[in-house]
C-alpha cells in the first residue's frame, strides 16, 4: 500500500527532498509541489521527466504523479536599475561577441544554434552584423525573404527557419551584392525592428550574433533587450586576446552589467584530416585559458581549426550537424558548458535589464 512515509523516504533517496514544498498521498495519486533549481524552462521540464520516471520505476505505472513545479524566487533588482522590456516567449537571450573580426564568431554562433536545436531546445538566431551579414550563407537560406504574418492585430516578420533554427538577418532584405551603407541610427532602427517586429514565438534561446568590436550595434542591443549573458569568441593569439579584454570590459561596465558566461577559443589548434589525433597550435597554445583564469570566467570550449568546418559553412550546412563526428561532439560539449554556466547565472543573479545609454559625444554611459 502506498503511504506518505514511503513517498517521503523515496524523496530522500533520490535527493530531491529539499526541492519539495508539500506533498500528499491519496490512494494511487501523489500530489507534489516543488521548486526547480533554475527558472529556465528546460530545467523544469527535465525535473518533471526525471521525477515521473523515478516514481514509475519505484511504485509502478499505475501510480499517478501530479507535479506542480514553480520557479525559484530571485532577489529583486536594485532599486536604481530600470526594468527593460522583455520579448514575450523568449527565455534566454545570449549575445555572441568578439573583440575583433576574423576569429570565426559567426561560424561559432551558427554551429551553437544548430547544436542547441539538435539537443531539443527551441532556438532563434539573430544576425546583428548589419554591415557584414553571414547567417544566410552559413545556414543555406540565401535568397529567402521573411513573409508578413498577422499576430494579435499586428503585422510581424516571420523568421526564416532551417535546421530547427529561426533566423533573421539584414541579409534577407538586401541583395547578395548590395552594400548596406547606413549611419548608426538607421542600422540600429533596422536591428530593433528585427527584434521587436518579428514573430519569434516560444524560444529557449535567442542567440544574437554581434558584429566585432564595440560600437553602436552593441549599445543598441544592450539598450533594447535584456541580454541574459554574453559569450566571447576569440582565437589564441595575443592580438586577439588583447581585444577580448575590451569586449569583456564593455559587458562589465557598471551601466551595462551583463554577465559574461564564458569564453570560446576558436581555431585553438589545427588537426589535419589525415592525422585526426594530431594537434598543431599554430596560433599559440591555451591563450584563452590563461586569460579566462585571469578574468575569472570559464572556457566553454576549444574549437579546432578543421577544413570541414570552413567547407560546411561555405555550403550552408554547419559542421555541427555531422553525426558522430569530432566537431559535433566538441560543439555538444561546448553547448552543455554554456547551459551549465547559464543555469548558474540564473540561480545567482536577477534577470538582466535593458539599459538606457547615452551615446552623444562627450557623454559617458549612464542609466
Amino acid at each position: 500500500m502506498l503511504t506518505k512515509a514511503k513517498v517521503q523516504d523515496f524523496l530522500k533517496e533520490i535527493e530531491v527532498e529539499d526541492l519539495v514544498n508539500n506533498f500528499q498521498v491519496m490512494g494511487d495519486d501523489i500530489y507534489i509541489d516543488m521548486t526547480a533549481h533554475s527558472p529556465a524552462m528546460h530545467e523544469k521540464k527535465k525535473l518533471e521527466v526525471a521525477m515521473k520516471q523515478a516514481f514509475a520505476s519505484e511504485f509502478g505505472e499505475h501510480v499517478n504523479l501530479k507535479l506542480k513545479i514553480t520557479s525559484p524566487e530571485l532577489p529583486p533588482p536594485p532599486a536604481n536599475e530600470i526594468k527593460g522590456r522583455q520579448i514575450p516567449g523568449i527565455q534566454n537571450i545570449i549575445a555572441i561577441a568578439s573583440g575583433k573580426g576574423g576569429v570565426g564568431k559567426s561560424t561559432v554562433a551558427a554551429n551553437l544554434a544548430v547544436t542547441l536545436a539538435k539537443m531539443g531546445f527551441k532556438v532563434g538566431l539573430l544576425d546583428a552584423d548589419i554591415y557584414g551579414p553571414s547567417v544566410p550563407t552559413m545556414m543555406d537560406t540565401d535568397g529567402q525573404k521573411p513573409i508578413s504574418v498577422e499576430i494579435n492585430g499586428r503585422n510581424l516578420m516571420k523568421p526564416i527557419e532551417n535546421y530547427g533554427v529561426k533566423m533573421l538577418s539584414i541579409g534577407y532584405f538586401s541583395g547578395a551584392n548590395q552594400a548596406v551603407v547606413w549611419r548608426g541610427p538607421m542600422a540600429s532602427k533596422a536591428l530593433n525592428q528585427m527584434i521587436r517586429d518579428a514573430d519569434w514565438g516560444e524560444l529557449d534561446f535567442l542567440l544574437i550574433d554581434l558584429p566585432p568590436g564595440t560600437g553602436d550595434i552593441h549599445l543598441s542591443i544592450i539598450q533594447e533587450v535584456p541580454v541574459t549573458g554574453a559569450v566571447i569568441v576569440s582565437t589564441p593569439q595575443h592580438v586577439a586576446l588583447a581585444d577580448v579584454r575590451k569586449g569583456i570590459a564593455m559587458f562589465n561596465m557598471e551601466s551595462i552589467n551583463i554577465p559574461v558566461l564564458g569564453l570560446i577559443e576558436n581555431m585553438a589548434y589545427f588537426t589535419p584530416e589525415e592525422l585526426p589525433e594530431n594537434k598543431y597550435y599554430i596560433f599559440g597554445k591555451q591563450g584563452a585559458q590563461f586569460m579566462a583564469e585571469d578574468l575569472g570566467i570559464p572556457v566553454l570550449g576549444e574549437i579546432p581549426l578543421i577544413q570541414s568546418i570552413r567547407e560546411a559553412g561555405d555550403v550552408g550546412r554547419p559542421a555541427a550537424l555531422q553525426e558522430n563526428s569530432q566537431i559535433s561532439d566538441i560543439y555538444i560539449k561546448t553547448a552543455q558548458n554554456l547551459i551549465e554556466s547559464l543555469v548558474e547565472r540564473n540561480k545567482s543573479l536577477p534577470p538582466t535589464e535593458a539599459v538606457k545609454i547615452t551615446t552623444m559625444a562627450g557623454c559617458s554611459p549612464k542609466k
